[in-house]
């Protein structure tokens, strides 16, 4: 069994596009989806993710709905912690094909390990 991992240099996930997630107010409260929103910039990417280098940097201080762990994913999702591995890959390789490819570099990488 695979087990989920966050891919460096990646940051398909920091592309936040609300049009690309119409379910938001689903998971995230009030408070959250406000924050969310104002995290959105230009092209959907998120302010906080550094496009030169990749990598976010608010990472330490990063928001509720930024970490991908079982127990988060189960107050958001409803995830099982049995469940989280399949989920959080399905959702990884979902928002990687979405953003950059089914073909992609970032693709690649994430499957070939």
């Amino acid at each position: 069994m695979k087990t989920w991992r966050c891919v460096k240099y990646c940051g398909a996930c920091c592309h936040l596009e609300p049009s690309d997630r119409p379910d938001l107010e689903e998971y995230l409260s009030p408070e959250e989806l406000k924050l969310y929103l104002s995290m959105v910039g230009e092209g959907g990417w998120c302010i906080n993710f550094n496009r030169d280098t990749r990598e976010c940097n608010i990472y330490e201080q990063r928001p509720r709905f930024c970490r991908v762990k079982p127990d988060i994913f189960e107050q958001m999702y409803g995830v099982d912690a049995s469940e989280f591995n399949d989920f959080a890959i399905d959702c990884c390789k979902q928002q990687i094909e979405g953003v950059y490819g089914k073909n992609s570099q970032e693709m690649l990488r994430y499957i070939g390990d």
